[in-house]
C-alpha cells in the first residue's frame, strides 16, 4: 500500500466514525491503486513523485481491464480522498487528483414502488411469529421514515420514542438525525416489542441486549438478513417485483415530493448533506406532474 494510507484509513474509521462497508471500499480502492503503480515488479513510489498523469494512466488501465463508468469514478473518489488528506495534513505541497476529471456516468432515477406496491410487500411478513413480527416493523420504519437498512439495524431501544414517535438515527460519518414515524409504523414497533421481550425471556441471554432489532438468536440483525427475509418474501408472496431495501427509501421520499413535500424537507429526513443528493427525486416526480398536466389542464386534452 502507498505511504499514509494506513494513517488515512484509521482517519476514516476513528474521526469520520465511517462504516465497516465504506472503509473496506476504501481499502479496497487504495490497494488496487498501489498494486498498480508496483505493477511489473516496479517499486512503490513515493506519494509526493506521483501527478495527474499517474492517476490519469490508473483511470485508463481500469477502463482497459473491463471496469463499468460507475465503478471507476468510485475508484477514482477514493483516490480523490485519499489525496485531500494527504495535502490538507502537509504530507504533499499540491493536490494532483484535483486536475483528473471524473467519468461522466448516466443519471438514472431512482427506482421506486407505487403505493399499492408497499402496501402488498409490507401485509407479506406473518406477525403471528417472532421473525414476521419484527421483518414489518422493520419494513414499515424503512418506508415510514425513508431510514438506510443499516441505519434501521444500527439502532438501540433507547433510539426511539414512542410516546413523540420520533426515531433518533445514526447516519453515514455517526451523524444523528431525528426523525418522526407513522401510525402504521408505530403499531407495529409497539407488537415487536412485546414479542422481542418474550424472545428474550425464551432465549435468557443476548449478545445484544440493547438492539432494536434482534435475529432469533438474539444478536443484532444484519442487513444482509433484512435482504434475504425481503427476497424470501417476495418469493413465498408470488410478486414477481425486483425489491432491494433500499427501494423503500426510494420510494419514501418519492412518495413525499409526490404529495407536495419540499425537497429542503425531505433532505433532512433522508439526512442528505448535499441537496443535489436529493434532487434525483424531482425527475420522478416530474413524470407525475406532467401526467397531472396532461390529464387535468383543459389545453392539454385532445379535442375529438
Amino acid at each position: 500500500m502507498l505511504p499514509g494510507s494506513h494513517e488515512f484509513l484509521d482517519y476514516l474509521k476513528y474521526e469520520r466514525l465511517s462504516s465497516a462497508h465504506t472503509l473496506k471500499a476504501y481499502h479496497r480502492d487504495l490497494e488496487e491503486f498501489s498494486s498498480f503503480l508496483s505493477r511489473n515488479g516496479a517499486q512503490m513510489p513515493e506519494v509526493s513523485d506521483l501527478d495527474h498523469i499517474s492517476i490519469r494512466e490508473f483511470l485508463s488501465h481500469l477502463v482497459a481491464a473491463g471496469n463499468q463508468k460507475k465503478s471507476v469514478a468510485r475508484k477514482l473518489s477514493s483516490v480523490r480522498s485519499f489525496f485531500r488528506f494527504l495535502h490538507r495534513n502537509g504530507h504533499i505541497e499540491k493536490n494532483p487528483a484535483r486536475l483528473v476529471q471524473s467519468p461522466k456516468t448516466p443519471q438514472k432515477s431512482p427506482r421506486y414502488l407505487t403505493p399499492e406496491e408497499v402496501d402488498q410487500l409490507l401485509s407479506l411478513p406473518d406477525e403471528t411469529t417472532p421473525k414476521g413480527s419484527r421483518d414489518r416493523a422493520i419494513l414499515e420504519l424503512l418506508y415510514g421514515s425513508g431510514l438506510r437498512v443499516q441505519e434501521a439495524v444500527g439502532m438501540d431501544l433507547d433510539d426511539v420514542s414512542q410516546q413523540e414517535r420520533l426515531i433518533r438515527v445514526r447516519g453515514k460519518g455517526r451523524k444523528e438525525r431525528l426523525i418522526p414515524y407513522g401510525s402504521r409504523a408505530q403499531e407495529a414497533l409497539t407488537h415487536y416489542l412485546s414479542t422481542r421481550r418474550l424472545l428474550l425471556r425464551r432465549l435468557r441471554t443476548s449478545s445484544n441486549p440493547e438492539a432494536l432489532f434482534l435475529n432469533l438468536r438474539g444478536g443484532r440483525l444484519t442487513a444482509r438478513s433484512v435482504q434475504r427475509s425481503i427476497q424470501l418474501y417476495l418469493r413465498n408472496g408470488a410478486l414477481l417485483l425486483n425489491v432491494h431495501p433500499h427501494m423503500l427509501r426510494h420510494s419514501f421520499a418519492t412518495h413525499l415530493l409526490n404529495n407536495g413535500a419540499d425537497l429542503r424537507s425531505i433532505q433532512e429526513l433522508l439526512g442528505h448533506a448535499s441537496l443535489a443528493s436529493t434532487q434525483r427525486y424531482t425527475h420522478v416526480s416530474l413524470e407525475e406532474l406532467v401526467k397531472t398536466y396532461r390529464k387535468s389542464h383543459p389545453r392539454a386534452k385532445r379535442f375529438t
